[in-house]
């Protein structure tokens, strides 16, 4: 696992300066300079571990995912335009990898939904603005863990990265209400999982 910190740097707060050297960055990558590729991964790599581990809930899963990640990166550099950060364009990469090994992972394993989604449909609408009861961190990492791929990385990118529901949909391709409603779901299924543990 990565343990060196670097600050990301909001799109919203990059400068025409950083714009240029993250354009130097790519352009060192792509001219084969392993030095510069090892840059960027130092720049990204724990944030991208973070979102890997959030999403598959395992550490080992979590380094393979990351490496993945960082396989199909070197692959796709040339197809990085700079329209959106280095960094942002790395996170959609990785939640698309975590997303595929989530649908895969549950296409193997065929889990029973139909009990929990009868649970939502008991817990009404003043469930999802209560906050959880306090629970532990491994119960609540297991129940993540549970959640439909869609749910998962909605849930994931708002209520644990901090991103809005604009940057979640730009994140995901999908539109604003729609990773509204995949919270507000997800909570109530975390809600269901974690009811007998509270």
């Amino acid at each position: 696992m990565p343990t060196q910190r670097f600050p990301a740097v909001h799109p919203s707060n990059r400068t025409e300066d950083d714009r240029q050297a993250e354009r130097a960055l790519v352009a060192r990558c792509l001219g084969g300079e392993l030095e510069a590729f090892h840059d960027v991964y130092t720049r990204h790599a724990n944030r991208l571990y973070s979102l890997a581990y959030r999403m598959s809930g395992s550490v080992g899963d979590a380094e393979e995912l990351l490496q993945e990640i960082f396989l199909l990166a070197y692959r796709k550099l040339d197809t990085f335009k700079g329209e959106a950060s280095l960094g942002t364009w790395l996170y959609r990469l990785a939640m698309n990898v975590c997303l595929d090994r989530l649908r895969s992972k549950q296409g193997r394993m065929r889990l029973v939904t139909e009990p929990l989604e009868a649970a939502e449909g008991r817990s009404g609408a003043d469930a999802a603005q209560a906050p959880l009861d306090f629970v532990s961190r491994i119960d609540l990492e297991r129940a993540i863990e549970r959640l439909p791929p869609g749910y998962r990385a909605a849930f994931v990118l708002h209520d644990v990265e901090g991103f809005d529901h604009r940057e979640v949909g730009g994140l995901l391709g999908i539109a604003e209400g729609t990773s509204k409603s995949l919270v507000h779901k997800a909570r109530l299924r975390l809600r269901a999982l974690l009811g007998g543990r509270a």
